[in-house]
């Protein structure tokens, strides 16, 4: 981490000044699991208290800390409602918990895919766009080289820091970040920090 700190600091000057404000990298990184793909899917258009307030009442339901995808597919509907899932977020937890049951998604193998291999397994299941994929690659799978060109977080942090007239579009946002390969991730966590928001799933 320190490495990759340094490096954006010698890289790009306007970065440089918000790492010193920010301070040192504390990324809190989640082990890449079907149980964190599943609080990032229940975190989708939600604020983080009703998505942790959502998240322990399912984890209530399962009986379990850490969820598994066998156990959430005993989970009946109407239980899921009851805990403050909406129809969709089932189908998408439900979804997920099929792929992984029947083999189609392998934890254990997305830790030495590639990242492009990741967001393709990922985004093949219902609910789970490229957005979703590219937060697990960086809070779960800890991809020190992801650049997230939908977040509206990083295009109003890039906006902000680099002084730009409005929103960067995503070719913008790839040269603005050129300097900070190969550590785009580290990058953005300091862009989203100096939004004063949190960073994570």
């Amino acid at each position: 981490m320190h490495r990759a700190v340094r490096h954006l600091q010698a890289a790009d000057p306007t970065l440089a000044k918000i790492i010193a404000t920010v301070g040192p990298c504390r990324i809190a990184y989640r082990p890449p699991t079907f149980d964190t793909l599943v609080r990032s899917i229940l975190a989708q258009q939600l604020s983080g208290k009703v998505a942790r307030i959502i998240a322990e009442r399912l984890y209530a339901l399962a009986g379990e800390e850490e969820l598994s995808a066998s156990q959430l597919l005993k989970i009946r509907d109407d239980q899921l409602r009851g805990a403050g899932l909406s129809e969709q977020k089932i189908t998408y937890i439900k979804e997920l918990a099929r792929h992984t049951v029947e083999g189609k998604v392998n934890f254990e193998s997305l830790r030495q895919a590639s990242d492009e291999t990741v967001i393709e397994t990922l985004t093949k299941i219902k609910g789970i766009g490229v957005w979703t994929a590219q937060m697990f690659l960086i809070f779960a799978l800890r991809r020190p080289d992801v650049l997230p060109i939908s977040d509206l977080g990083i295009r109003k942090a890039m906006q902000r820091a680099y002084h730009l007239t409005e929103l960067p579009r995503p070719r913008q946002m790839v040269e603005l970040a050129l300097p900070w390969r190969p550590y785009c991730s580290v990058a953005c966590w300091y862009l989203w920090r100096s939004l004063s928001g949190i960073a994570g799933i």
